[in-house]
């Protein structure tokens, strides 16, 4: 009788790995981890990402020097962990896929109307004349309508950046579509009311759908509905007296300059004095004498011009063009229409905002409680626009992709 040779076994994987040579076994660990550090870094555009730090960077020592005098010392604190949650929410947002975010659309939609409807209740607060803000206790504070600007840029990506079969840009339908998923956030922002971020979210629909290539006669047809509203708001008594001031104080600050128009001229003033390159940074006299109001946040760019100069407005303003630029490259080498719509409102958003706050603040534009982005103090403006550039991010990194 024959004995039946032993089928050969095969080694275990793990004892066969550790049969190579430890050198090797080093190496590819080293190797891996440096592929996924790679990776990482290679999800963010830094030609976005840069500037935003940088911004965000300047930001700090403007609120610094703008608060450094003020009862409360966290103010400074407080922006700097705003801004590493916003860095590391933008890192997160751009290591993530435009499909992925499209899914979750309809969750953070409803999730921003919560957000906006529990305002009107008794836990939302007034802030100078605006009843925009939820206080948690402890000094924490967040206003939901900073983040209703990402959910509606996201949600207008989805409506006009779909396109069926055989569609060159959207229908009739998608835009009436964008138009009620704008006019829901709208309405209830006109209840707190705070016409300032009102404006932004119609620009922010204006222009995505535009960069969406919708036919000209729906943007003729927005046009006209928003001359409306204007007129309506005005006929029904619906704008504040202080609101009425502002415009008042545009046409003449020098009236009244130690009333109606007291913001008006100090912010003059403030942004004048500094020259060309400034009196130096914490150097400011009407910074630290807090003559300009609300100096580290919607007048920031007054503590810029007085202690920077005009150099170091210039600086700001040139950064900031940078990263829009980057953005409507980003929008226009897209390879989906949904990447193209959701970096064109990015850039629609930042762009506006940027001019409304430094034209109020040279006295060009009525005075509204726009932030600065970036460099005013705020956290959930600083959150949002941190988290907006890494839409940017990974809607690039989607077209590479596909490349």
């Amino acid at each position: 009788m024959t004995i039946p040779r032993p089928l050969a076994t095969r080694p275990p994987i793990g004892r066969a790995a550790s049969r190579r040579p430890l050198w090797r076994r080093v190496l590819s660990r080293r190797a891996d981890t440096h592929t996924a550090r790679r990776s990482a870094v290679a999800s963010l555009d830094w030609w976005v990402t840069i500037p935003a730090a940088v911004l965000c960077g300047i930001g700090l020592l403007l609120v610094w020097s703008a608060t450094r005098n003020e009862p409360d010392s966290s103010l400074l604190t407080r922006q700097a962990v705003s801004v590493g949650l916003g860095l590391a929410l933008m890192w997160l947002v751009s290591r993530r896929d435009p499909r992925v975010l499209r899914a979750y659309v309809p969750v953070l939609y409803l999730i921003a109307l919560a957000g906006l409807v529990a305002v009107l209740t008794p836990l939302g607060r007034t802030v100078n004349g605006s009843h925009a803000w939820i206080f948690l206790g402890s000094g924490l504070q967040f206003q939901p309508s900073e983040f209703a600007k990402i959910t509606l840029i996201l949600a207008l990506a989805a409506a006009l950046g779909e396109l069926r079969e055989g569609e060159r840009r959207p229908g009739r339908g998608a835009v009436l579509l964008a138009l009620a998923l704008a006019g829901l956030p709208i309405g209830l922002i006109m209840l707190q009311p705070d016409y300032g971020t009102i404006l932004v979210f119609a620009a922010i629909s204006a222009g995505m759908i535009l960069v969406s290539g919708a036919p000209k006669r729906w943007l003729a047809g927005l046009a006209a509905a928003g001359a409306l509203a204007v007129l309506l708001v005005w006929l029904l008594d619906l704008v504040q007296p202080y609101q009425i001031q502002r415009l008042m104080v545009l046409t003449d600050p020098d009236a009244d300059p130690m009333g109606l128009g007291y913001n008006a001229t100090q912010a003059r003033i403030a942004v004048g004095s500094g020259g060309l390159l400034g009196k130096g940074l914490f150097q400011g006299e009407q910074t630290a004498g807090h003559f300009v109001p609300e100096q580290h946040t919607d007048f920031i760019f007054t503590v810029a011009g007085e202690e920077l100069g005009f150099l170091g407005c210039a600086l700001i303003v040139l950064l900031m063009l940078f990263l829009l630029w980057r953005g409507l490259l980003i929008a226009a080498r897209s390879a989906t229409p949904y990447g193209t719509v959701l970096a064109g409102g990015v850039v629609c958003w930042l762009a506006f905002q940027t001019f409304v706050n430094v034209g109020m603040t040279i006295g060009l534009l009525p005075i509204t409680g726009l932030p600065l982005p970036f460099v005013s103090y705020g956290g959930s403006a600083t959150i949002s626009t941190l988290a907006a550039v890494g839409f940017l991010s990974t809607v690039r990194r989607r077209t590479e992709l596909s490349g």
